[in-house]
């Protein structure tokens, strides 16, 4: 009988222990879930967090600037095979030397760290440009156009999302490495037309080149269009320039913008308006100019006026997927509804993530890359009819 009860006493301390476990196991799942949800709903704030610097913005500290004399401080140059030389499915790339008109490309972010600004000479941000950028952009303009992409010493992302003094001064230094990029290329261009066009942390970029050297130097006569996509572009920052939103295919000497996000997009990370509004000043919608239409209005368009986009993680080589997206102008976002997959890699995946549900920044140029690339070509086509012999 001592040793039933014992074995009793045994049995029930393994079931007492036995739902214990269970119930520690239930709440340990519980709190994985509330960790998980937790992450997922900070997780952006988490990876400014993590890419934010730690230290002031030290003029006498920056990076070595760039030489544009030096081809490694080039991405992309039209005498050499580059990341913008990629073969495309039934489309034609004109030849650097035919061309007769120039695109001075800036590529978006392609810096990873905790500094105010990159390195030059870094390799790892080297190869993630032309890989990630030059490659997948630069290349839309292949169809029109010789193309000039520099590297420069990039703002820190946070510099852009979260603003600060620190960061604008971080911005600054970069915008005056393409500004001197620029610079070279006009001294070398000797008086050809071009395209100013950028993504992202480049559009912020090529803003500045349009306003602090092609309007204040007067050479709008050779500016057939400037592409700034994926840009915080609003219609009172445009207006420093004075220079017009383009309103029409075939127009010249304007200024093409829009930022693709999807119909329910709730917001993420995004950057702040650029050129910093005043203090206090309510948000204002961006510039959306749409790439099926090329108009202004927020009028729904069709599905078949789609050329195509083409994405680089997929198809080898690369090809034209036509009439996959719409996409309509509302409230300064350009809300785009596509059914068909997006290839990506794992890193830009974890990227989209980072960024919010139905921000579809990292691929505004993929989804109309033919549509820019077919843009570009007849801007250039009535650049070139109008200008005179």
């Amino acid at each position: 009988m001592a040793r039933d009860r014992s074995l009793a006493r045994a049995g029930g301390a393994v079931v007492s222990w036995g739902v214990r476990r269970r119930k520690l196991l239930a709440v340990g799942l519980v709190g994985l879930i509330a960790a998980i949800g937790l992450i997922a709903a900070y997780f952006d704030a988490l990876v400014i967090a993590a890419l934010k610097p730690r230290v002031a913005f030290d003029p006498a500290r920056v990076p070595v600037p760039p030489d544009y004399a030096r081809g490694e401080h080039w991405s992309a140059l039209p005498e050499r095979v580059d990341a913008d030389d990629v073969a495309i499915a039934g489309l034609a790339a004109i030849e650097p030397a035919s061309a007769a008109v120039d695109v001075f490309y800036v590529h978006p972010t392609s810096f990873v760290g905790r500094d105010w600004n990159a390195t030059m000479g870094d390799a790892t941000v080297d190869a993630a440009t032309d890989r990630g950028a030059t490659r997948i952009q630069a290349t839309a303009f292949r169809g029109c156009c010789a193309v000039y992409a520099p590297r420069y010493r990039q703002a820190n992302l946070a510099a852009f999302t979260h603003p600060t003094e620190d960061g604008q001064r971080a911005i600054g230094l970069a915008g005056e490495d393409v500004i001197a990029a620029f610079r070279w290329y006009l001294a070398r261009a000797g008086g050809r037309p071009f395209i100013v066009a950028g993504h992202s942390q480049g559009a912020v970029h090529a803003f500045r080149v349009l306003r602090d050297v092609v309007v204040r130097e007067g050479l709008q006569d050779r500016l057939v269009a400037a592409y700034l996509i994926g840009g915080p572009l609003t219609d009172a920052g445009i207006a420093e320039l004075g220079l017009p939103v383009c309103a029409a295919a075939g127009q010249t000497g304007c200024v093409i913008g829009f930022n693709a996000r999807s119909a329910d997009y709730a917001g993420g990370l995004d950057f702040v308006e650029w050129p910093p509004a005043p203090p206090g000043t309510p948000a204002r919608p961006r510039v959306c100019v749409n790439p099926l239409t090329w108009r202004r209005d927020e009028a729904p368009d069709e599905r078949a006026l789609h050329r195509g986009a083409v994405f680089f993680d997929g198809d080898v080589p690369p090809a034209p997927r036509a009439e996959f997206t719409s996409a309509r102008c509302r409230g300064g976002w350009l809300v785009v509804e596509f059914d068909g997959a997006v290839p990506r890699d794992f890193m830009s995946r974890i990227l989209d993530y980072a960024i919010g549900s139905g921000n579809y920044h990292p691929i505004e140029f993929g989804l109309f890359f033919v549509d820019l690339r077919d843009d570009a070509a007849g801007r250039v086509r009535a650049y070139l009819d109008r200008r005179p012999s």
